[in-house]
Formats: C-alpha cells, structure tokens, sequence
C-alpha cells in the first residue's frame, strides 16, 4: 500500500469566505497591502492638525512608492489599484485620494497615451514630481462641450498656450500646492489650432516647485473639505506656454509644422480617450468604498460583543450584540457589505473580459451603477455601524468620524451618482426589453429558492422600466426634456433595481462556486437575506403585478426575521473573513475588549491609592 503524505491543509470555512470576498487569488492579489499597512509606518497617529495629517499623507506615498517595485507596473494593473484602494481607504483617505490620482489618473493616462518609452517618466515613479489630474471646472464640471480652458497653438514656437480665460474656467480641487513637494499635472484643455478648435485634450505641464506655483500658474486652496485634509485647489493659467511634447499622443497629429488633421467626429472619441482612466477609478471608488465599509462594520461587531449592558431583572450582563435591536441593523449590514463587495468584483471583471465596443458599453453601465450604488451603500453601512458604537464610535481615535465623511467623497468622485445613474437610466430606458411578468407564473413559487427570489428581483427592475416607457409615451407631446423629467424617478428606480439584481446573480454565481459546507451555507444565509429584504421592500408592486401572493408577502417578513438570527449567530465568523490586519484592528481601541483601557488615567484616584496608602 503506497501512503501519500500532503501538507496542503483545506481551507477553513473563513478562508472560503475571503476568497468569496477577494477572490481565489487573495493571498497574492492583497497579501501586499495587508502587511503595508501593518507596518509602523501606517499605524494610526494619535491626533494632529489637518496640515500635519496632510503633511503624514504625502510622506505615506513617498514610503509606499518605494516598497513598490514599479509604479508603472502599478498603474496598469486594475486589480492592483483597486486593492490599494480597499486596503488604505480605511487606514488614510487622504492617502488613498492622492495615491490614486497619482497611480491611476496621472500615470496611467500617461502610460495609456503613450508608446513605450517615449517619454521619460523618471521624475514621476521616483516621485521627485508627485502627478495630479486638472479636468472639472467650476462652472463646468467634466461637461466638454462647454469647457473653456485653452490650449493654443503658437506656430512660431511650436507649442502651445495655456489660458483660463473667466472665474468659471479654473480647475476645481485638484491637488495643485507644493504640499508633499514638487506638482506636475495632465490638464484638460480645449485644443485650438489656426482659429478651428480641436477639442479638448491632455497635456503635461509642470505646476509648482517644492515651495510655489511656477510662473503662469496660478493656485489657490480651496476651504477646507469635510472629511480627508486634501489640498484641494483652485487652479488657472495666464497665457502659460508649453512645449509640443506636452500634448499627450502628440505624435498622431500632423507634422512638426504643427497640421493637426482630426478626422470628422473625433473630437468625442479623443476627449473619452483623455478621460479614460475615469472608469478604472470609479472601479477603485467602489473598491474603496466596500473597503471602508467592511471595516466598520467589522468594528461594530467586535464591539458589540465586548460592550456588556445589564441584563434585565437582575440577570447577569450580556453583550449588546445579544439584543435583537443591536444585531439586527447589522446582519443586514453584513449581507449587504458581501453583495457590495461582489458587485464591484462583478463589474470589474466584466470591464477586464469586454473587447469590443458593444461589450465596452455594457460592461462600463454595469462600472457607473456599480460605483454609484456601493458608495451610497458603504455610507448606510457606516453610518448604521456608527451608530451601534454610540458616542465611542464619534471620537476620531475610534477610526470611524473619518470615513463617515470620507465615503461622501467617494460618492462625488469619478462621477457624481446622481449623474452615472441618470446616465444609465437614459441608455437602459428603451434598450430594456418588455417586461416580462406574463411569463412567470403568479405566486407559485417558492421563497425559499435563491431562483425565484431571482426572477422577483428581475421583475422590479421590469416594473420600473415599464413605467418609465409609460410615462414617456404618456408625455409624447413635450419636448425632450419633458419627456425624461416625466420618466426620470421611475426610470432611476429601475437603474436601482438592476444594481440590486447584478449584485443578486453575483451572490449566485459565488455561492455555486463553494463546496458543500458550513461556508455554502454562510453564504446562502446571506444571499437570502439580501434578497428577501429587497423583494419585501417591492412587495406591493409585486403583489400588484401578480408575483406574490399575500400570504407570501407575509412570510418574507419571518423570512427576514430568521435570516437575521441566522447571519448575527455567524457575525463574529463572517467578519472575520474581511481579513483586516489584527495591526490595524488593534490601532482603533473599541475593536477590542480593552477599549476601556484607551481611557485610563495613570493620575486617577484608582490608580494612586495604593500609592497614597504607602
């Protein structure tokens, strides 16, 4: 008998569960940035000015750059920008901010623009020049078409010239002051040649020194921000002349005589192009955003087992997490954080797999939808899990004030969400089919199977789009305008609804992949929860449509009811399986049973007496 002998251990039910959150590969994908920020580097400081916490964040990029071994390598990696993101989210959201304008916005436009090397980019991943990113204007927002920055050709210098030409032309919060040392920035501006305009393109222009904005350059600090301490800037130019080489791509138009030939339409195409790096953003957006949630509410849990309340008519303490008023908001919390957290692996995924246009297109609805709904989720999630950790939870050395507010960046950043949703909804509007609730049949199936919980989930998003296409064919007579403002709430709340249905077929598609188990289990507990307490949200709109029965409407509330006590059993377990660095855990004192410790006074009387008594 031949006895074959392994070290290869299975993995445990927490193991099965990260890789449902991070992936098969997270060791490799995330291993990295777990020990950075376990590092004493990016421990957490006691307190400190906004200046200083500024001052930490630049210093923080400088040490992270050199761990890397290549920035380059770094900024075309999706993957890897979006664990940077979900890693240092939580530890420094001003790090987080600048290192992702930097790594995805300014390097990889560049790297995206130009051949490789052509262009010398020493000065950037040595970050003897930190890169920044100069597109939104004040009155103008990303809006192309309207933007008013110049950048215009001189022939006889062979170069071009850049203007701010009004108040509402300057660049808006960009992070353009010598702070953290010397700025160059990739700046959108609108390309004139010979009197015929070109449309807007990026060019490399220098914007400071260690000390001051260069000559022609012109930056203001903007007031102060809620939540990270950025140095968010006001930015202009004043007839500011720039090499040829500084328009990116440069080598595509016309000669070194300086004839640009742009061919009919292309102006769009080209300003995408410039934009670009937008949609790896918003990926690293929802990426941080799922990142700062599971933290929380991690933390919450943690707490909510340590914190002991007394127990009624005289029985011994127990944990607040035992009560049903405590741990209920949070097991929909953990429900919703894993679906947040595999929505955006689903979207980025499909953005990775898609090569061609019509693929492009969809995958990058699915990226805006994505973003928007997991940040307006992340902030639910944190404010909830704030609230379970009472007044502890509002002081800044508890970890949570600071991505209470950071996350309202994420939802402005990269798009704001209101617009990506509009968006999508105006493209999804008539693209989606007819609904299709004739083809179900009424209120025969059962809650208890993820598939009919599915197709009820389909049929919302049915529901509302059908009303929508309603409402426009109803308005027929009114001008474009009219007829969307008419279609506009329903047609978002379908936009909604398929973010829910998206982040569903994900829970699906996870929960197939595992083994038989206690961890298949976990997770079908939590993909249920998920669903039900949508479907019961819809549930009038379902029975209306003929999907639900009211006696079903009924059992989805002692569904939900049971599915909370089943997740809040596993709450410790399932927390666990956010993988966060027991260094960073241990750097916010409620996450652990001594948070009391954090406010002991060595001059207090418990402390002297025994002194006093010597």
């Amino acid at each position: 008998m031949t006895v074959t002998l392994t070290d290869t251990v299975p993995p445990s039910t927490t193991d099965l569960l990260t890789g449902v959150l991070l992936g098969p590969e997270f060791r490799r994908e995330h291993g990295f940035w777990q020990r950075l920020i376990s590092t004493e580097p990016f421990r957490r400081p006691a307190g400190g000015t906004p200046e200083e916490r500024l001052e930490l964040a630049y210093a923080r990029l400088r040490i992270l750059n050199s761990a890397l071994d290549s920035g380059a390598r770094l900024a075309a990696d999706l993957r890897a920008l979006a664990a940077l993101h979900a890693w240092l989210g939580p530890v420094d959201p001003a790090l987080t901010t600048v290192a992702g304008i930097h790594y995805n916005l300014f390097l990889g436009s560049l790297l995206d623009h130009e051949s490789v090397g052509s262009r010398d980019l020493s000065d950037y991943l040595t970050m003897r020049r930190i890169g920044t990113f100069l597109c939104t204007e004040v009155a103008h927002g990303n809006n192309a078409a309207a933007m008013e920055t110049t950048a215009t050709y001189d022939r006889e210098r062979d170069g071009f010239v850049l203007h701010t030409p009004n108040a509402g032309a300057q660049k808006f919060m960009p992070n353009t002051s010598p702070a953290g040392g010397a700025k160059t920035g990739l700046v959108a501006a609108r390309l004139v040649a010979d009197g015929a305009d070109h449309g807007v393109r990026l060019f490399l222009v220098p914007l400071t020194d260690d000390e001051q904005a260069l000559p022609g350059v012109r930056v203001r600090r903007l007031p102060a921000r809620m939540g990270s301490p950025v140095d968010h800037c006001l930015t202009s130019f004043d007839r500011l002349f720039v090499a040829r080489d500084a328009l990116l791509g440069s080598g595509e138009d016309g000669d070194v005589q300086g004839e640009f030939r742009t061919e009919p339409g292309d102006r769009r195409r080209r300003f995408l192009t410039s934009i670009g790096r937008v949609t790896p953003g918003r990926i690293s957006m929802s990426a941080c955003a799922a990142g700062s949630a599971r933290a929380t509410l991690a933390v919450a849990v943690r707490y909510g087992g340590h914190r002991l309340i007394s127990g009624s008519r005289g029985a011994p303490p127990v944990p607040v997490n035992a009560h049903r008023t405590h741990h209920g908001p949070l097991a929909s919390a953990m429900a919703t954080v894993f679906a947040m957290t595999l929505l955006y692996r689903r979207a980025q995924e499909r953005w990775e797999a898609c090569t061609d246009d019509e693929g492009r297109a969809e995958a990058g609805t699915l990226v805006d939808v994505a973003k928007a709904w997991i940040t307006w989720r992340a902030r639910d999630v944190i404010v909830q899990s704030r609230e379970r950790c009472g007044a502890q939870a509002l002081l800044e050395n508890n970890g949570m004030t600071e991505l209470v507010t950071g996350v309202e960046g994420a939802i402005t950043a990269e798009g704001d969400n209101i617009a990506l949703y509009t968006k999508a909804a105006a493209d999804m509007l008539f693209a989606a089919g007819p609904g299709r609730a004739d083809d179900r049949a009424a209120h025969t199936g059962d809650l208890a199977d993820p598939r009919f919980l599915g197709a009820l989930l389909a049929s919302v998003q049915d529901i509302w789009f059908a009303r929508a296409r309603e409402r426009v064919l109803r308005a027929a007579d009114a001008d474009a305008l009219g007829r969307w403002n008419v279609a506009s709430g329903p047609a978002l709340r379908g936009v909604e609804a398929y973010a829910y249905r998206q982040a569903a077929e994900a829970y699906a598609e996870a929960r197939a992949a595992l083994p038989e188990g206690a961890a298949k289990d976990r997770l079908g507990e939590l993909e249920r929860l998920f669903a039900v307490e949508w479907v019961a949200r819809n549930s009038g709109d379902l029975m209306a449509a003929g999907l639900l029965s009211g006696d079903q409407t009924e059992t989805l509330a002692r569904d939900a009811e049971e599915l909370i006590t089943a997740v809040a059993a596993h709450a410790p377990q399932l927390a666990d399986s956010f993988a966060l660095p027991e260094a960073l855990l241990a750097d916010w004192p409620i996450a652990g049973p001594g948070y009391a410790d954090a406010y002991d006074d060595p001059e207090g009387p418990w402390n002297t007496a025994a002194t006093d008594a010597r």
